[in-house]
């Protein structure tokens, strides 16, 4: 299997559309597999996959995530059966669960961290898709007698999870066809792996496959100091959370992070920033020249990853241009061969 190098392109804002486009174009023609759309509080992540799979040829794309709780499972099968019938065996649907302030505040909707929520939307978007007829009476969902009025899509449609906690993880590896991981170290990759493996034994299947993809921080520039100070405020935001606290401690980084939350619990916001070490960024982050993230990202893709996902990131004032420094990054991440291989496919399709 070749190596496989994925990206997060969440800049629909950042970027006018015609240049979003071309960009969806540019990263295809150097390399990357799959392009990652992410979904919050911005533009809605099945738009921005719509128009990068209709403007490019052999370029995956997958969301990275749509949360269960904010659309149907009905709707999320008709929505992949949809984007796979417009790109047949490029689409992958991310699937997860989302916060309280997303589900409830903004939504309007009952939440639930049960993974038994995601175990069923699951089940009922693989039914929508086989186009058979769908019926469920579950604890989070009810169908009757759904079935889709258009034919299923030609190829199938992967569904990945994102999972962070080893019971999120084993689910992912028991039903879904790959893992979408955050925030994770090179060092903890394998423990991720492993619980995988519990849960592709729990299904009696193996990991061959299956997609081990985790979205890295990276920053190609000659200012290390001042990406280093934007990752640590970005990872500080994640640690107030206590599902990723409680991830970043098992991770090894409980000593900073128990330190943070104290400084932040104080109403000291610079302080908590502070406290992240350096350890926790070299972890955590990829940042430097071109050459040192590419090889940086191997070591990601060593320590068990089929995917690693660059996050590019541009450590900007606000209120500045983005674009540049995202940029640079997209544009120094892939390796050469990769880049060749593509550009050899992308003339022979022509």
């Amino acid at each position: 299997m070749k190596p496989l190098l994925g990206v997060a392109i969440p800049f629909f804002h950042a970027f006018p559309p015609d240049e979003y486009v071309n960009l969806a174009k540019e990263i295809e023609e150097r390399g990357y597999d799959t392009a990652w759309v992410g979904e919050a509080g911005g533009n809605d992540g099945i738009t921005a996959m719509a128009v990068i799979a209709s403007h490019t040829r052999t370029l995956r794309v997958a969301n990275g995530i749509l949360p269960v709780q904010t659309r149907t499972p009905t709707l999320l099968g008709q929505t992949a059966a949809t984007l796979g019938t417009l790109a047949p065996g490029r689409i992958a649907l991310g699937l997860g669960l989302s916060s309280p302030v997303i589900v409830g505040d903004w939504h309007g909707l009952r939440f639930s961290s049960s993974l038994d929520q995601l175990r069923e939307a699951v089940a009922i978007v693989r039914a929508v898709l086989s186009g058979e007829r769908v019926s469920h009476d579950g604890l989070f969902y009810r169908v009757k007698n759904f079935r889709l009025t258009a034919p299923p899509p030609p190829a199938p449609v992967k569904i990945y999870l994102s999972a962070l906690g080893p019971k999120a993880v084993e689910l992912a590896g028991e039903i879904a066809d790959g893992v979408l991981l955050n925030w994770i170290p090179p060092e903890v990759v394998p423990e991720s792996v492993r619980h995988l493996t519990v849960g592709a034994r729990r299904a009696g299947r193996t990991l061959d496959g299956f997609e081990i993809a985790a979205y890295v921080r990276t920053c190609v520039t000659d200012d290390p100091d001042g990406a280093r100070q934007w990752l640590a405020r970005d990872i500080t935001g994640y640690a107030t959370v206590d599902a990723y606290a409680r991830f970043f401690r098992a991770s090894g980084f409980a000593e900073e992070i128990d330190a943070l939350r104290a400084a932040w619990s104080a109403g000291d916001r610079a302080g908590a920033v502070k406290q992240i070490s350096p350890r926790v960024l070299a972890g955590l982050g990829v940042i430097g020249t071109a050459e040192q993230c590419r090889a940086r990202i191997e070591e990601f893709r060593g320590a068990g990853l089929t995917m690693p996902v660059v996050v590019p990131f541009a450590p900007v004032p606000q209120g500045s241009d983005p674009r540049p420094s995202l940029l640079r990054t997209i544009r120094g991440s892939p390796r050469r061969d990769s880049r060749e291989r593509c550009c050899a496919r992308s003339a022979a399709s022509r």
